[in-house]
């Protein structure tokens, strides 16, 4: 069986080639358990960094195998 859990990941950037973060790591936020729950935070945090330009922001899925 398989689950799949959700991350909003992201940061502010140090340029517009979004290649490197200005903390040099990224904000992780979960995880989340459906995608709607992941879409809200991203949304939030979207919403809060709307004006920085150089703030990007999307959400990664991991898939869990778990055990029988």
């Amino acid at each position: 069986m398989t689950m799949e859990r959700y991350w909003v990941v992201g940061g502010d950037y140090s340029c517009l080639g979004f290649k490197s973060l200005k903390s040099g790591a990224p904000e992780v936020m979960g995880p989340f358990e459906t995608r709607d729950a992941a879409q809200e935070a991203w949304r939030r945090i979207a919403e809060e960094t709307r004006s920085c330009a150089t703030a990007r922001y999307s959400i990664a899925s991991e898939q869990i195998v778990l055990p029988n």
